[in-house]
């Protein structure tokens, strides 16, 4: 039982590992950890640049800006991709009608 564990153990930790430096290298990803390997993952990333949620090429901020984006779901997600864009309109327009 001992070495079943063990294996079970090994074969998770590679594969996490395998999974989460493939996604690393993504555009626009800082940094990934690999939840369930290629299920569920954090990925944090730059903010897209307001001015640019309408266009047909979205750009991110820069890292630097501090505006970073702690995403957990799909390993997959796309910092640019539809549901993002939509995601950060929804917040853009949230933040637009408060008060003061």
């Amino acid at each position: 039982m001992k070495i079943t564990t063990s294996f079970f153990a090994a074969l998770l930790l590679a594969g996490s590992l395998g999974v989460g430096s493939a996604l690393a290298a993504a555009d626009g990803v800082i940094s990934n950890e690999v939840i369930i390997p290629g299920v569920y993952c954090h990925l944090t990333f730059p903010a897209i640049r307001d001015e640019t949620l309408t266009w047909d090429r979205p750009v991110l901020k820069d890292p630097g800006s501090g505006d970073i984006i702690n995403f957990y779901g799909p390993c997959d997600h796309d910092p640019l991709g539809k549901d993002e864009i939509e995601s950060q309109k929804k917040q853009e327009t949230r933040q637009r009608s408060r008060p003061g």
